[in-house]
């Protein structure tokens, strides 16, 4: 049976619990616990407040998104068996509390890129956009980077020296840190009840020369080839992936259905080659068929949690962008009315 959630960024989100709750078939929500610097472990004490605050509110807790992967990780660095260590101890806390499913990502120094948070769509609403050409342009090298969404994820000293670091680092190379990433965690997951849930590179592709490797098909086998465990699996973004054209999400929903014990939902319209605008959920709005890649989860087993993704701001909202109410409850009970209309052709 599939778990339908709702993302909610802690108690200062404009969304609170108590709007959430109110969104039909929502069983719980996806969270995780905020200002603990990344590296550190989370203390069960944290997980415990966080675990209460939701159950208060009637909502279950058995997602976190996300644990964030130190960079240091990622490159490999001397630190990383340490701060893996620490994020071992987090994820037995977050097991011990009854958290099932951890979503993470391995993208260098970007976990996601738009160029604009707020582009106006024939319907009055507006919504997350990319455009590679706005994205190419704004040189992080070059001091002062205006990203959208990202402006002070750090300091523009550290992201200098980040790159600068990272210019050793290619894609072989991040495959072997990831594969030491995950022979360090998966064990402790495995004790722990937790199935990890990596996030595909948001969008797709290589940005400022940095390496991504979950971008598709042959990632996401080289990805279960290194550790061969259920509790080594995939979040299936169908935004993300479904940013280049290549990718066959319902194909892929099939090939591992098994293997996805978390899904984000939601639709894009490509507007060109690297172009694309982030769309309603249902799947005559974009160029993704949320039809088939539901129908290829539910008749192969897929037995997770998911939630709406990404949503215009419509009906005047304003807020986190791609994080509002209105058009992800609208999502939400878009997908509910698939799940269950698939679930019981298949009984």
């Amino acid at each position: 049976m599939v778990k339908m959630t709702f993302r909610w960024f802690g108690s200062g989100d404009p969304v609170g619990l108590e709007k959430i709750r109110q969104i039909p078939g929502i069983s719980g929500v996806v969270s995780a616990v905020y200002g603990v610097p990344v590296g550190e472990a989370w203390s069960e004490e944290a997980i415990a407040e966080l675990k209460a605050q939701v159950e208060s509110a009637g909502l279950e807790l058995e997602v976190i998104e996300s644990v964030p992967v130190h960079e240091e990780i990622k490159l490999g660095g001397k630190m990383a068996p340490q701060l893996i260590e620490n994020y071992c101890t987090s994820l037995r806390r977050l097991g011990k509390a009854g958290v099932k499913v951890v979503c993470y990502n391995f993208m260098p120094v970007f976990d996601w890129l738009r160029s604009t948070l707020a582009l106006a769509l024939p319907d009055g609403s507006n919504a997350l956009a990319y455009d590679h050409e706005q994205v190419l342009a704004m040189n992080p090298r070059g001091g002062g980077l205006s990203l959208p969404g990202w402006d002070e994820s750090y300091k523009n000293e550290e992201l200098q020296e980040l790159l600068c670091r990272y210019e050793a680092v290619g894609e072989e190379e991040l495959w072997a840190n990831l594969a030491a990433f995950l022979r360090g965690v998966i064990p402790a997951a495995e004790e722990a009840g937790i199935r990890m849930a990596i996030h595909p590179d948001d969008p797709p592709w290589g940005i400022f020369g940095l390496p991504r490797v979950i971008t598709g098909k042959a990632g996401i086998e080289r990805l279960f080839g290194i550790y061969d465990s259920p509790a080594n699996g995939l979040t299936l973004c169908t935004g993300s992936l479904g940013a280049d054209g290549n990718n066959d999400l319902a194909a892929m929903a099939a090939a591992w259905a098994k293997r996805i014990p978390f899904a984000h939902l939601r639709n894009i319209s490509r507007t060109g080659e690297r172009r694309f605008a982030e769309a309603p959920h249902p799947s005559c709005c974009g160029s993704l068929d949320i039809y088939a890649i539901a129908r290829a989860l539910v008749e192969n087993g897929f037995n997770g949690h998911v939630r709406p993704d990404h949503g215009r701001m419509i009906w005047g909202e304003t807020g986190r962008p791609g994080y509002g109410l209105y058009d992800r409850a609208l999502g939400a009970c878009y997908l509910n009315g698939l799940f269950e209309a698939l679930e019981r052709s298949e009984k």
